[in-house]
């Protein structure tokens, strides 16, 4: 071929390689390394399988939110409560005798003694009376006639239940009266067994001079209240080693039982009957046994007997109640005998808050009334004007 025409072919060999056409767009992504296959059969040749690039996504990337962290419950730190409030309510005098036994005879009905303050009674948590008469259905009733024999029968154990009452002190002057040469201690001793199937609890009186210095010890809220009971008036009444009776008060003796229950009890409350009838002041005696029951540990002090209220003092920081007057009684000669308080005492845990103290009057029949506001005053000035003599 000649020389000029093989150079013509060469250049247009060479045109025609450099008008390829080329790709329009370049891969999205760059090719990558085969990856070997895993376990290649035995004593073959290994295969391959070209990696398979996943498509692009059409939306952004989603960022996951944080996933918040949980605190468990039983981690959270508990909130504390309060110990709940606990009342206490505590009479003066109770004495359906005489005249109070003769209209429960006549209308067949001792619960209308109480119908105008049951509401108040039975809303506190323990509500703890002091009994001056023995409730046995042997004696024959005396009527309506002035006499020291104080007797009444077991419809009134049953009243106070039904009014309210959880306990009841006992070592009282009269808890022993019967009026018979034969009843020795029977109607004592029934007295305590009525009130117990009225399910109210006697404290200060048993069997024996053991029993009768126990403590009563009520648990309300949790809290143990240790209640002690002992009266000083009529001899007759004591208890002995082998015979019936109530505790004795003497300063030995109150120091010894408030100190028994101060091993089983958290709060301690003293209800000594004592002192003078008719004086709103306490004489010395009652305030020389206030004294040892403060220093033997009571931590609340409630006494009775004289038959009108007497001073309120607080010695060390412990509430002396003196006496609180009748609560239940036909004396109605003058108006400062048919006159009493109900006292209210409040306790939130074993601490104690306070009292109050709520002014009542009875009549002959021994209905019990709330005192009207110009008598309630004039017995709240009795109290105020003794407790200044005694500071």
């Amino acid at each position: 071929m000649p020389l000029r025409r093989l150079f013509l072919l060469l250049i247009l060999l060479i045109s025609l390689a450099g008008c390829q056409p080329q790709a329009e767009n370049p891969p999205l992504l760059p090719e990558t390394e085969p990856v070997a296959a895993l376990n290649p059969p035995r004593g073959g040749t290994a295969t391959y399988t070209p990696f398979q690039p996943l498509l692009p996504s059409l939306t952004p990337p989603h960022t996951p939110s944080p996933v918040p962290t949980l605190t468990p419950i039983s981690s959270q730190t508990p909130v504390p409560t309060q110990p709940p409030i606990i009342t206490l309510l505590f009479t003066g005098v109770i004495v359906p005798a005489r005249c109070v036994q003769a209209a429960i005879d006549e209308r067949n009905d001792a619960d209308y003694v109480y119908d105008e303050v049951r509401e108040l009674i039975s809303g506190a948590d323990l509500a703890i009376g002091t009994l001056n008469t023995t409730l046995s259905d042997y004696p024959a009733h005396t009527g309506c006639v002035f006499t020291y024999l104080l007797v009444s029968d077991s419809r009134s154990a049953y009243a106070m239940e039904r009014a309210g009452f959880d306990a009841m002190s006992v070592a009282t002057n009269h808890i022993k009266n019967c009026g018979m040469s034969n009843c020795g201690d029977r109607a004592f001793l029934e007295t305590l067994e009525n009130l117990r199937l009225a399910n109210i609890l006697p404290v200060g009186a048993g069997e024996n001079l053991a029993e009768a210095v126990q403590p009563l010890v009520v648990t309300v809220q949790g809290v143990r209240f240790g209640i002690v009971s002992l009266g000083e008036i009529e001899s007759t009444t004591f208890a002995g080693e082998d015979t019936p009776g109530i505790a004795v008060l003497t300063e030995d003796s109150l120091r010894q039982a408030i100190e028994a229950a101060r091993e089983v009890s958290d709060v301690v409350i003293a209800m000594p009957h004592w002192g003078p009838e008719e004086s709103h002041v306490p004489n010395y005696n009652q305030r020389a046994l206030a004294q040892v029951a403060v220093d033997a540990g009571a931590d609340l002090v409630v006494g009775n007997h004289t038959h009108v209220v007497q001073a309120v003092q607080t010695i060390q920081g412990v509430d002396v109640f003196y006496g609180l007057g009748n609560f239940v009684f036909d004396q109605d000669w003058d108006l400062a005998h048919q006159q009493g308080v109900i006292l209210v005492v409040s306790f939130q845990g074993t601490q104690y808050l306070g009292y109050e103290l709520i002014p009542t009057h009875v009549d002959g029949d021994g209905t019990v009334h709330l005192a009207g506001p110009q008598e309630a005053a004039q017995i709240l000035q009795y109290i105020t004007d003794a407790s200044a003599l005694i500071k």
